[in-house]
């Protein structure tokens, strides 16, 4: 399974099913940037560090993830899990600058505190380990960051680019 380079043309055929079910256990589905603002705040509220998975139902590395992210959302449930589909919120996700799929921000009042890029299941664990074991559960304090990892399986997002830019 190597890297989707961009997003696969639709030939017009309405029975291709490029659909996967990426929500399960406790994982958000965002469809709209109000929902995405309302789970924002409400993690702020409730002092929980917020894991978004940007994804796209075309891009492989992304379903083979999804299983895992979502058992990973039972795993740890003081943490908010959610997955936005890149193609459905373009603006959002471009305001976010993702530039492959699947891209992983970690996020505590709205701010990226750490970030994961590609479909890395053994780096997504211990990102969420090394989060959930630094939170102090009393205040909801993180203690440290973690570099940004770039990893090799994920969707290069060129049919995402901005028009006049080449």
């Amino acid at each position: 399974m190597g890297p989707c380079l961009s997003k696969p043309e639709n030939d017009g055929d309405d029975n291709t099913n490029n659909h996967f079910e990426f929500v399960g256990g406790n994982v958000h589905l965002i469809t709209t940037k109000e929902g995405w603002e309302e789970k924002l705040s409400q993690a702020s509220r409730e002092g929980k560090i917020v894991i978004a998975n940007f994804s796209a139902a075309w891009c492989s590395p992304c379903r083979t993830i999804a299983p895992l992210y979502s058992e990973l959302s039972l795993k740890f449930p003081s943490l908010m899990f959610l997955t936005l589909d890149v193609d459905e919120l373009t603006e959002l996700s471009t305001s976010w600058d993702i530039k492959a799929t699947p891209t992983f921000f970690f996020l505590r009042d709205g701010r990226q505190i750490d970030k994961l890029v590609g479909a890395n299941k053994p780096e997504l664990q211990r990102k969420l380990a090394a989060i959930s074991d630094s939170l102090d559960l009393k205040s909801g304090s993180i203690h440290g960051n973690v570099e940004p990892t770039i990893g090799f399986t994920s969707c290069y997002l060129i049919a995402h680019e901005v028009k006049g830019q080449e």
